[in-house]
């Protein structure tokens, strides 16, 4: 897997999200409120960014572990976490990682969250990255994963990697962010294959006059 170093441009030159999506959260309070010790539940987010998502789990008391391919980016959300929320070193960490070859052993985590982090890639490197994501999990462990759909802005436009991924888009909110992928619903279990798959969900907002931006909520638990 090889990283676009426009991220790494991104995180340093401009500014980023501070808080979780509603999706997010949602998922992660039906899957986790209820446990009694926070603690104990471990959940990765690939492609952690500056760390709006770390931050939440930390807030609400989860162990986490967050990897993202930009040095610029992990600086970041440790930054943020230490200035926020004391002690999180004690269960969690943040690391420099690529999602094909993630530095955790089998069975680790109870959750993991990509927030279109995994669509920054070609097809077959997500498709690894996926693959990746249910190794680390534990037997039952919960996948949530957002990503564009095609009927985004930008799709089929820029320079052609392979049928569903293009850099160098061109124009809109896409533009200057590299290799974005753009999924049909029926390639989403294709991806997910080692997901039981819950049904598919979409969010949508405008992007412009006569433009949209369209994304899954994949979620899914590994099988076996």
């Amino acid at each position: 897997m090889s990283w676009d170093n426009v991220w790494e441009e991104i995180f340093k030159t401009q500014a980023w999200g501070k808080y979780p999506e509603p999706e997010l959260i949602r998922f992660v309070a039906r899957g986790f409120y209820k446990v009694e010790d926070r603690k104990s539940v471990k959940i990765l987010e690939i492609g952690s960014g500056p760390g709006s998502n770390l931050w939440y789990l930390a807030r609400e008391g989860f162990s986490f572990a967050g990897i993202d391919g930009s040095e610029t980016a992990v600086a970041q959300s440790c930054q943020r976490l230490d200035a926020e929320c004391p002690g999180w070193r004690e269960s969690s960490q943040v690391t420099a990682a690529f999602f094909d070859n993630m530095p955790f052993e089998d069975g680790t985590f109870d959750a993991v969250i990509d927030n279109e982090g995994i669509s920054c890639n070609s097809m077959e490197d997500s498709l690894r990255a996926y693959q990746e994501s249910a190794r680390v999990l534990k037997k039952g462990g919960r996948m949530f994963s957002r990503m564009f759909t095609t009927d985004t802005w930008g799709y089929g436009m820029g320079k052609s990697i392979d049928e569903y991924t293009f850099s160098d888009i061109p124009e809109g909110p896409l533009y200057q962010r590299g290799r974005i992928r753009f999924t049909p619903a029926e390639v989403v279990s294709q991806l997910m294959s080692d997901f039981t798959m819950d049904p598919l969900e979409w969010v949508a907002r405008s992007a412009g006059d006569d433009h949209e931006i369209r994304e899954w909520i994949a979620t899914g638990t590994k099988n076996g």
